[in-house]
């Protein structure tokens, strides 16, 4: 009897699956084994100076600060986050504890990121570990401006370029220009100054049409006028 046989498919004819290609911004988007998305009202502490280091945050929405305190418990801001970028990252260089307290100066929503998966990522993935690159390059050059311009600048013009980078204003992608609600105490914290001076600027901004208040607070382009005025 004679068996009928199926076609053969040949060694070099056989293909594996092919391998899904990697999207950074999906996975910074959304939920998994070892990340997970968090919602932080406003003023909530996300983690304080001296707690374990053990994950790796990315703000998808809102705004955050990270601030240190001294022996005598005086606070100094040292940076002020928006949506798109990352903080927390010293538990990826062997840091046990955490160096600032972050807190959220908006309603926030921020994906946490196990330090474990986090490296394993970074280490697999090159489009993550390119995204993670390039941010940690435009914090550095940042953190310069912002020693810059607490030496050099007056609190009118640290709070103008407070307010353009809550802003987004200089990112590649559009600015948001309408900030969700910062009261002045915080923006004053941000600055270091003090709130009944925020309020003089404010005023003074929102008169020159440099700002607006509209279900937020619109800030203008026109506002860098402050930033580059000598």
């Amino acid at each position: 009897m004679n068996t009928v046989r199926g076609p053969t498919i040949s060694s070099a004819n056989r293909r594996s699956p092919r391998k899904t290609r990697f999207n950074a911004q999906a996975f910074l988007d959304s939920a998994g084994v070892d990340k997970k998305i968090v919602q932080f009202r406003v003023r909530e502490i996300m983690f304080r100076q001296g707690d374990p280091s053990d994950q790796v945050f990315y703000i998808q929405k809102g705004g955050v600060k990270l601030s240190v305190l001294n022996h005598l418990g005086r606070e100094a801001v040292i940076a002020v986050l928006g949506r798109g970028e990352f903080f927390g990252e010293g538990c990826l260089l062997g840091l046990p504890v955490r160096m600032a307290t972050a807190s959220a100066i908006t309603h926030c929503t921020v994906l946490a990121i196990k330090k474990e998966e986090m490296l394993r990522e970074l280490h697999a993935e090159q489009a993550l570990a390119d995204r993670f690159l390039s941010y940690l390059l435009s914090r550095s050059i940042r953190l310069e401006e912002d020693l810059v311009d607490q030496l050099f600048n007056s609190a009118e013009k640290r709070l103008a370029r407070t307010l353009l980078l809550l802003a987004r204003y200089g990112e590649q992608d559009q600015p948001q220009k309408l900030i969700a609600k910062v009261s002045q105490g915080t923006l004053a914290e941000i600055i270091g100054t003090t709130r009944s001076r925020v309020n003089v600027f404010m005023n003074k901004f929102k008169r020159l049409g440099f700002i607006q208040y509209d279900g937020g607070l619109h800030v203008n382009p026109s506002l860098l006028n402050v930033v580059l005025h000598d």
